[in-house]
């Protein structure tokens, strides 16, 4: 904890003390959303090439000179992060391209990328002496804290759109949450959880009011920069929905460069699907962010007015990175294409990230010579709905052998 220096409002530039936990910025209001700084040269003698050496944790919670939260319970939490990260030696020659790799996210003890943030919301929480953690969520956000609040004894109180996934609701109800379904989309899911929010008093784990949680996400970058040798690829790719995980992925590379522990910064691929892509919309209209409909089957980036919008953009614009969609047909093209040539089974949301690299290497944006980092952000198992939708080899045959023959010859097999 002392190693934060100040909040900064990333509107207004304002700064803040750290010993009065904060939200957003008193003057900016709901817009003012506030970035953690550290103390750097306090930093590099609790976290450099020789203590990570020797840290024998493969959590992220082996990063807590760089976490803001008290570290003296670390130890009673799940274990969050240390997901792997698989050089793909089939898929990259499929996609033409010579160095893919892919981190599986969705092997956190939830299922996504969203633990790291939940887990860091849960411990502040519990610092502070709050009891109930509230927020809203199209999925992820929701089984992750349900999931790590339950592990640690706080009560959780959880607001979905109707639309979320059986996967994720069945998660829901195992971990204990108090699950309100709003009959609305994500935007009125959100601004209901914010007035019971203010209403009761309880800790707010939404990511984009809340300035910790992006210290949560940022953690996928130090791990990948770490697996890599602290030579990370020249792209790393992920889906946005509400802006929080890709301006994670900025800060870990940014705090890592400034420790010297990286020589370079990576250039980020932001993608959306084209049925609600404001981020994308935006900046090949060069314009501020407007309200879009939620028409994606992509649920966990389904998000028409995104809530972190000013560190989303800056995570692009500050490592010459690129925005784009791509449809909810090549999503599920990629959901198959990302098992079948890697085992590896990721929701819709998290397999976005591959559909978008193919298309920025169709496109001639990302060339064949330069290397990319994948972020899978999700388990497919959270979605099996759409998983069903990808066509995959499955067919039902009378119970004879010939059928056997008959099917193993008609798709090649034999």
């Amino acid at each position: 904890m002392n190693n934060m220096l100040k909040y900064r409002c990333t509107i207004c530039n304002r700064v803040f003390e750290t010993m009065i936990p904060m939200y957003t910025c008193p003057h900016c209001g709901e817009f003012g959303i506030l970035d953690i700084e550290y103390d750097y040269d306090k930093i590099k003698f609790d976290l450099n090439f020789d203590t990570l050496k020797h840290n024998f944790d493969s959590s992220m919670w082996r990063y807590g000179p760089l976490l803001p939260v008290d570290t003296s319970r670390f130890s009673e939490m799940l274990c969050i992060g240390g997901t792997p990260l698989y050089q793909s030696r089939r898929l990259s020659k499929e996609i033409g391209i010579d160095d893919l790799f892919i981190k599986d996210e969705g092997l956190n003890p939830s299922g996504s990328t969203k633990d790291r943030a939940s887990g860091l919301a849960v411990l502040k929480a519990l610092e502070l002496g709050a009891t109930t953690i509230a927020c809203s969520s199209t999925g992820n956000a929701a089984s992750s804290l349900a999931c790590h609040a339950a592990h640690m004894g706080l009560t959780s109180v959880i607001f979905v759109p109707k639309r979320a996934p059986i996967g994720k609701l069945t998660q829901l109800s195992i971990y204990g949450a108090h699950v309100l379904m709003v009959d609305g989309d994500y935007k009125a899911t959100y601004q209901l959880s914010k007035a019971a929010i203010k209403k009761y008093g309880w800790y707010n784990r939404n990511a984009a009011i809340n300035p910790l949680l992006v210290e949560g996400k940022k953690t996928v970058a130090l791990e990948i920069c770490e697996q890599l040798n602290f030579k990370p690829t020249d792209w790393i790719a992920i889906s946005v929905g509400d802006g929080c995980s890709i301006a994670g992925v900025y800060k870990g590379l940014y705090d890592f460069w400034q420790l010297g522990i990286i020589k370079k910064m990576p250039r980020l691929l932001g993608v959306q699907s084209s049925g609600c892509a404001p981020f994308v919309e935006a900046s090949e209209q060069h314009r501020s962010l407007l309200p879009v409909e939620e028409n994606t089957l992509a649920d966990s980036i389904a998000v028409g007015v995104p809530r972190n919008p000013v560190k989303a953009t800056n995570a692009i614009n500050k490592t010459n990175g690129v925005w784009i969609s791509v449809s909810d047909a090549a999503i599920l093209d990629a959901m198959a294409l990302l098992g079948r040539s890697e085992g590896i089974f990721g929701e819709p949301a998290g397999v976005a990230a591959l559909a978008g690299v193919i298309k920025a290497i169709n496109k001639g944006i990302i060339k064949p010579h330069e290397s990319v980092t994948l972020i899978m952000t999700g388990n497919g198992l959270k979605d099996p709905q759409n998983a069903q939708k990808t066509g995959t080899n499955r067919a039902l045959i009378k119970n004879d052998l010939q059928a056997v023959d008959h099917y193993l010859a008609q798709n090649g097999v034999i």
